[in-house]
C-alpha cells in the first residue's frame, strides 16, 4: 500500500535499475550536475578514503547491499577495467548455472529451482545455491573463475598488499566486496567476491591501478584478510562513526561537563548552608516530574484503549513482493550459557535462508563463545565476525564493526537470549514494503519466557508489558520521539548508515539511536511482533544493567543537550519537550524517589523536615497526588497483562510499589559511574535460569537445508 505523504515505493518493489537511481533520505533530492569531488589523499592506514566518485545511490531495498552503481561521466585518460577489452566487442559469458552442469557441481533440477527462487527474491545466484547445499562454497568459485576466465586466489597463503588496500580505503573494500591484492607484471590484480559487478566496481579504481586483472575469492576470505590487513583502521572507524557533535565520546569535555560539575557543587553547598529550602526545591521538582510522568502514562493508557476498538488494517502479503535481504547482528560476550540454545532460536525464523544473513558478533578476546560456536556447526547463512579490540568494549562499537560486514538491506539486533517469533522477519519487511523512506526503523515487543521465575521476574514482566504495549506506542501516537529498546530493532541501512550507525561510546546506544533518528528526520513506528527473552530476575545483576540503562539515559540526554535551540530547531517543539518529559523527567524520578518517600514518615507518626514549612492542606494535596499517581500505575499495569499469556501477572501487579526502589539504587550507581567511568559496559549474563524449551511451540520450518 502507497503511503499517503511518501510518493516512492520501496525499491524491491522496483525493478534494480530504478531502486539503484533513488536516496531514501527524506525531502532530499540529489543533484545530478554536482561536482566531483576531489581526489582524495592517502594516509597511512588509519583513515577511511572514498572513491574519486559522487555519492552512491542508496535504494530502499537492494542486495547486494549499497554499493558503487552509477554509472560514470566519461573523462579524458579515464580507466577501463582492461584497455584491450574496452575495445573489443562484448563478450557473452555462458552462465554460472550452465558452467557448474557442465563440471558436474550442480544438478539440472537444482538449477530450474533455483533460478524459479531468484525470480522472487532480491537474492545473488551464487547465495541460493550455497544457501540450499547445492554447490559447495569451493564448486561455486571454480565456476564463477571459469566464467569469468580468471583464478580464485588464495589469500591464506598469500595475503593482499595492504599499500594497495590504503590506495582506496577498507571501508570501500567493505562495501563493495573487493581486495586490491598485488601486482604483477605492472598490473594490479583486484578480488572480487561479486564478479558481475566488477567492470562497474572498477571504473571507480585509482588510475594508478591499471592496468587490472581480476580474481575472485570467498567473501569470507576478502574480510578476513581485510581484517588482518587494516584491522586498526577498521577498529578507529567502528568507535568514531558517529559525529563528534552527535557522541558521546567527549562527555568529560566542553561546558555541558562544566555545568554539570557546578549545579552539582551548588546542590551540594546549599544541602549544608540551608538545608530546609534545599529539600523544598528538590520536592517541588520530583512533585513536578511525578505529575508530567503520571500524565503521559494516563494518556499513553487511553490512546490504548481507543486502538484495541481500532482493527489493524492489512498488512501487505510478502508472498507478493521481492524480498530483500536482512542482516541479522546479534552482539555476543561471554555468552557460552546461551550461544547454542540461540543458534536453534535463529534457526527458527520462517525467511528464505538465501536471504538471510545472520551475524554472531564476537569479541577478538572472547575464546569461550568462539570455541562454543565453533562447535555448533553453524550453516552458510549464519558467521561469526570477530571484533578486534579497541579503546572501548561496548555493544555499539561491535554493532559498528559488523556493519561494514553486512549484506543486507534492512539490518535488524537481537540479543544473544532472544526468541523471536519465527515470522518476525516477514512481517518487518512487510512494514517496510507499505511504509516511505522516512521510515527508517522498526522496534518490535519485547516480552520474558521466564516470567514465572521468581518475583523478580514477574515484576520484570509486569514493567516490560506497560512498556511495550502501552507507553511506547502512546509516545509515538503522541508524535513523540521513541527511545529504542536494544533488541528486536530493524533498520533501513541506507538511514542507519547515513546517521553513522550506533555512538560506540554511549552505553545506551538505543535510546541514543532513536533520538538521533528523529533528528535527522526519520521515523519509528512500533511493530506487534514479540521477540521473548530472559528476565534478569537475580537483585544485584539486575541493579548492575539497570544502572547501565540509567547511566546511558543521563548521559544521551546531555549530549543532545549540548546545543538545545540546535535541537528544538531539529525536533521541534513536541518532540523536544517529548525529549525532556522522558529523560530528564524519568532520571530525576529514579534519583528523587527517596524525597518523596521521606513523606511516609506521616504515616507512622513520625516528623517531617517540611512540616514547619507547608501548610496542612498541601500535605493533604501531595497525599492525593501520590494515591492517583500509584492507582493509575496499577490500572495500567493490569491493563497490559490482561491478555491470556500474562493474566497470572494481574495479582502482582501492586507488588511494583516494593519494586521501584531497587530502580532508585541503580540510578545512584548510575550517576557514580558517570563521574568514575562513564564508558564502562556493565555486562548482564544470561542463561543461568532457564530451561531449554520450545518457546513458540513451533518446528524449524527450513530445519531440512541444513546439513
Amino acid at each position: 500500500m502507497r503511503s499517503k505523504d511518501d510518493p516512492e515505493l520501496p525499491g524491491f518493489l522496483l525493478s534494480a535499475a530504478s531502486a539503484a537511481a533513488r536516496d531514501v533520505r527524506p525531502d532530499v533530492k540529489p543533484d545530478p550536475n554536482a561536482p566531483l569531488p576531489a581526489p582524495p589523499r592517502h594516509g597511512d592506514g588509519l583513515s577511511v578514503v572514498d572513491f574519486p566518485l559522487r555519492p552512491a545511490p542508496r535504494p530502499i531495498f537492494s542486495a547486494p547491499p549499497p554499493q558503487i552503481t552509477a554509472p560514470p561521466k566519461p573523462e579524458p585518460g579515464g580507466l577501463g577495467l582492461v584497455a584491450e577489452s574496452d575495445r573489443a566487442p562484448r563478450r557473452t559469458r555462458p552462465p554460472l548455472g550452465q558452467i557448474l552442469v557442465d563440471q558436474g557441481a550442480l544438478a539440472p533440477d537444482d538449477l530450474a529451482r533455483a533460478l524459479t527462487l531468484q525470480s522472487h527474491e532480491e537474492a545473488r545466484f551464487g547465495d541460493i545455491l550455497l544457501a540450499h547445499h547445492m554447490v559447495t562454497e569451493a564448486e561455486l568459485y571454480r565456476g564463477l573463475a571459469t566464467q569469468f576466465s580468471c583464478t580464485v586466489a588464495d589469500l591464506a597463503a598469500d595475503p593482499p598488499d595492504a599499500r594497495l588496500v590504503d590506495e582506496i580505503g577498507a571501508e570501500n573494500c567493505l562495501r563493495n566486496g573487493i581486495l586490491p591484492w598485488k601486482r604483477i607484471g605492472g598490473a594490479t590484480v583486484v578480488i572480487c567476491s561479486r564478479p558481475a559487478e566488477f567492470a562497474e566496481i572498477s571504473r571507480w579504481l585509482p588510475e594508478s591501478f591499471a592496468p587490472i586483472r581480476l580474481a575472485v575469492a570467498p567473501e569470507g576470505d576478502i574480510l578476513d584478510a581485510l581484517i588482518a590487513a587494516r584491522r586498526r583502521a577498521l577498529t578507529r572507524r567502528a568507535e568514531t562513526r558517529v559525529a563528534a557533535s552527535e557522541s558521546c565520546r567527549t562527555w568529560q569535555t566542553g561546558r555541558n561537563w562544566r555545568f554539570a560539575l557546578a549545579g552539582l557543587t551548588t546542590i551540594a553547598a546549599l544541602t549544608v548552608l540551608a538545608p530546609i529550602v534545599t529539600f523544598s526545591l528538590l520536592t517541588a521538582w520530583a512533585v513536578l516530574t511525578l505529575l508530567v510522568n503520571t500524565t503521559l502514562k494516563g494518556v499513553a493508557a487511553v490512546l490504548y484503549r481507543r486502538a484495541r476498538r481500532t482493527p489493524p488494517p492489512p498488512a501487505a502479503p510478502t508472498d507478493t513482493l521481492r524480498l530483500p535481504t536482512v542482516s541479522l547482528l546479534v552482539p555476543l560476550f561471554r555468552e557460552t550459557e546461551i550461544a547454542a540454545r540461540l543458534v536453534r532460536r535463529l534457526e527458527a525464523i520462517d525467511y528464505p535462508r538465501e536471504l538471510l544473513d545472520i551475524c554472531l558478533v564476537v569479541e577478538a578476546d572472547d575464546r569461550l563463545t568462539q570455541s562454543t560456536l565453533a562447535g555448533s556447526d553453524l550453516p552458510h547463512w549464519m558467521r561469526q565476525v570477530i571484533v578486534p579490540e579497541g579503546a572501548v568494549r561496548t555493544k555499539p562499537r561491535a554493532l559498528n564493526f559488523a556493519l561494514d560486514f553486512c549484506r543486507g538491506s534492512i539490518i535488524g539486533v537481537y540479543d544473544a537470549e532472544d526468541a523471536p517469533e519465527p515470522g518476525q522477519i516477514r512481517a518487518v519487511v512487510s512494514r517496510f514494503a507499505e511504509r516511505g523512506p522516512s521510515l527508517a526503523c522498526l522496534q518490535g515487543v519485547l516480552d520474558f519466557y521466564n516470567a514465572r521465575e521468581n518475583w523478580l521476574a514477574r515484576a520484570f514482566a509486569i514493567e516490560y508489558a506497560t512498556w511495550f504495549r502501552i507507553i511506547l506506542p502512546g509516545l509515538e501516537k503522541m508524535g513523540f520521539a521513541v527511545p529504542l529498546g536494544g533488541t528486536t530493532l530493524f533498520f533501513r541501512r541506507a538511514a542507519l548508515e547515513e546517521l553513522g550507525g550506533w555512538d560506540a561510546h554511549n552505553v545506551t546506544e538505543d535510546a541514543d539511536l532513536g533520538i538521533r533518528l528523529a533528528r535527522h528526520g526519520y521515523r519509528t513506528e512500533l511493530i506487534d511482533t514479540v521477540t521473548k527473552e530472559e528476565a534478569n530476575c537475580r537483585p544485584w545483576p539486575w541493579v548492575k544493567q539497570r544502572s547501565r540503562w540509567i547511566k546511558g539515559y543521563a548521559m544521551t540526554w546531555g549530549v543532545h543537550m549540548r546545543a538545545p535551540l540546535r535541537l528544538l530547531d531539529e525536533l521541534g517543539p513536541r518532540k523536544f519537550l517529548g525529549v525532556q518529559f522522558l529523560f530528564l523527567g524519568s532520571l530525576s524520578q529514579f534519583l528523587l524517589a527517596p524525597v518523596l518517600w521521606s513523606f511516609w514518615l506521616l504515616a507512622f507518626g513520625l516528623a517531617h523536615p517540611l512540616q514547619g514549612v507547608l501548610p496542612a492542606w498541601a500535605f493533604w494535596t501531595l497525599g492525593g497526588v501520590f494515591f492517583f499517581s500509584e492507582i493509575l500505575t496499577i490500572a495500567v499495569g493490569m491493563m497490559a497483562v490482561a491478555d491470556d499469556e500474562h493474566r497470572f501477572l494481574m495479582k502482582w501487579v501492586p507488588t511494583l510499589h516494593v519494586y521501584w526502589p531497587l530502580a532508585s539504587v541503580a540510578a545512584i550507581k548510575g550517576v557514580f559511574e558517570i563521574a568514575t567511568d562513564p564508558f564502562y559496559w556493565d555486562k548482564t549474563s544470561h542463561g543461568h535460569l532457564h530451561r531449554d524449551h520450545d518457546i513458540w511451540g513451533t518446528k524449524r520450518p527450513f530445519g531440512r537445508w541444513r546439513r
